[in-house]
């Protein structure tokens, strides 16, 4: 692997690149934080899916692709004299030493457990925080936010103590949703839906799963399965429209032996 300084030789060598297409480039010019904003997210999810597949040499594409998106933010930041890449990279570094006081202080942490906790509270102490939620954004998809809003009250303490205690809450959140169901009660069957989800996601958090890769993982399973089928029908010069149930099932399974 390269030497440190061969990594900041790297790190420098972008911003350089970053400094001549913000002077040169046409579009990199027009580009700002708001123009920047969806690609970033868009960005974030590719790595998210190289993460998924495994793909260690994508996954290194996609890192410079967000790394390419902070020096960006930067530079427009420098631009207005609000903020630079070396104010970025201190305020986190700030941040992860305050949070870190079993390492760089006198603190003493058990465990994992205590280290969340201890994040919590410290973030709570912060100028302007009065819950902890504040950190958890808005515009995150619902399960993601879910799990992050379950993860934040976990960490100061609001939990449950044991896994059977939250698969008794989803088994009670299943039955509430399957009596609307049978009454048929539209507005109800929705709310209810959706504690069955919040109680699943937090089953999810006492199994150290992950709710958004678990079911990101059976997306791709069952596209996979269901482009083999695809396949297979159109072997058979057959459409999908005309063919059983019972015909599918057939590539289907045939699908679930396929690596």
């Amino acid at each position: 692997m390269n030497s440190r300084a061969n990594q900041l030789k790297a790190f420098d060598r972008l911003l350089d690149i970053m400094d001549d297409l913000r002077e040169k480039c046409p579009w990199d010019k027009k580009q700002t934080l708001e123009s920047l904003r969806h690609l970033t997210i868009e960005e974030v999810y590719e790595l998210g899916d190289a993460i998924l597949d495994n793909d260690l040499e994508e996954v290194k594409k996609e890192l410079g692709d967000v790394l390419l998106h902070i020096v960006f933010y930067s530079k427009i930041g420098s631009e207005s004299q609000s903020f630079d890449i070396a104010d970025v990279c201190n305020s986190i570094s700030d941040k992860l030493i305050e949070r870190h006081p079993h390492i760089y202080g006198d603190v003493i942490v058990e465990n994992e457990e205590d280290v969340k906790r201890n994040w919590e509270q410290i973030k709570l102490k912060e100028k302007g925080k009065t819950s902890v939620l504040q950190g958890v954004p808005k515009s995150l998809p619902a399960m993601v936010k879910a799990n992050r809003i379950q993860d934040k009250v976990a960490g100061v303490g609001f939990d449950w103590e044991h896994a059977n205690q939250v698969w008794e809450k989803v088994e009670e959140e299943i039955s509430e949703l399957k009596t609307e169901v049978e009454a048929k009660n539209q507005d109800r069957i929705e709310s209810e839906f959706g504690d069955v989800l919040f109680s699943m996601i937090n089953y999810a958090r006492f199994l150290n799963v992950n709710p958004e890769n678990a079911l990101e993982r059976t997306n791709k399973t069952f596209s996979k399965r269901f482009q083999y089928l695809e396949a297979k029908a159109k072997e058979a010069n057959k459409s999908m429209h005309d063919m059983t149930l019972a015909e599918m099932n057939v590539f289907w399974e045939q699908a679930k032996n396929i690596k």
